[in-house]
């Protein structure tokens, strides 16, 4: 692999430390592999120190040198502890990417209160403890990236996920609140990266409280292109990026008609309650971690091209449809 210099820091990336939150699998798991083909010095950070090991071990393999450190990033201690090992394994820290995170789909009211409150803690509160941990450590060195993994749900609240909306739309007023504050260290990046719908892990290890087989909206964005983009705000960091076609539309239309949007996912989130799969009623990995599906993908683009494409134009279609029949309905 090229050698890569941040366009920031001119620091080759083989020689940036990179800790990636999260990484036993989905997204987390993929950023690590990426980040490892161009021979980082890494540090894993997930609750299963097995599943760690297994991806450590393929980085390794891939050239990178790797620490696993098992955190559970809803406790600061555990989080701090986290940093310091990080520091002290290479000398530095450059990239913190927050990618831990779990979502739990339920009727407001049926879903525990301890698991909207471990919702929180993991998504947004993960977060704030890995930049309180990292920061003082950016700020000796003069330079760091942090990059946070959040999704369009950040910009469009997504009904029967209240908590899981909740820490989306705090990530984000986090992450614009800690950039404005950091002005005076021009060498100091809060990056977001903000996708729609994702072919990963984490929908099967979702808390479910609809008891209905839950699936992503397509058209999913791979979790390679994911990492893909987190690589390139590593090297390049920009203050949020927007992935996907579908992202944007979203993004359009609640802009254009607030709360248009949340409206017609509150409908057909009702109509798919009435006639989806039946599913167990579950916490998924929101308490504790599953030990399953812990991979780069869930699945759910193992279709042919072809489909992919008819998918894909649909998914767009029908978002593009939604904007413009507001639009008109706006105009009469």
């Amino acid at each position: 692999m090229s050698t890569i210099f941040s366009q920031k820091s001119k620091l080759p990336l083989n020689r940036q430390v990179i800790v990636v939150t999260g990484a036993s699998s989905g997204v987390g798991r993929a950023t690590a592999l990426e980040f490892a083909r161009y021979r980082c010095t890494i540090i894993l950070a997930a609750r299963q120190q097995n599943e760690l090991e297994e991806v450590a071990a393929v980085c390794q393999k891939l050239g990178a040198k790797v620490l696993a450190v098992p955190t559970d990033v809803t406790d600061e201690n555990s989080v701090n502890a986290l940093a310091r090992a990080a520091y002290d394994f290479g000398g530095q820290i450059n990239v913190w990417v927050n990618i831990a995170g779990v979502a739990i789909m339920g009727e407001f009211n049926a879903v525990p209160m301890a698991e909207h409150e471990k919702v929180i803690r993991t998504n947004l509160l993960g977060a704030v403890y890995g930049a309180y941990a990292v920061l003082p450590y950016f700020k000796k060195q003069e330079s760091g990236t942090i990059i946070n993994m959040n999704s369009v749900g950040g910009w469009v609240a997504t009904p029967y996920s209240v908590s899981y909306s909740v820490s989306k739309f705090g990530l984000r007023g986090y992450s614009e609140a800690l950039r404005a504050e950091l002005y005076r260290f021009p060498q100091i990046h809060v990056c977001d990266v903000f996708p729609a719908f994702l072919d990963t892990p984490g929908t099967h290890h979702a808390g479910n409280y609809i008891g209905k087989v839950l699936k992503p909206v397509p058209p999913v964005i791979s979790t390679t292109k994911i990492a893909g983009v987190i690589v390139d705000l590593a090297v390049n960091p920009r203050n949020s990026v927007t992935v996907g076609a579908v992202a944007y539309l979203v993004r359009l239309s609640n802009a254009l008609f607030p709360g248009a949007a949340e409206f017609f996912m509150a409908k057909g989130l009702e109509t798919y309650m009435k006639v989806g799969k039946d599913a167990p009623i579950t916490s998924g990995s929101i308490v504790n971690p599953t030990g399953t599906y812990n991979q780069i993908s869930g699945g759910y683009t193992s279709k042919t091209i072809a489909e992919k494409r008819v998918s894909t134009v649909a998914g767009i279609a029908a978002a593009a449809a939604g904007v413009l029949f507001l639009i008109s309905k706006i105009r009469k």
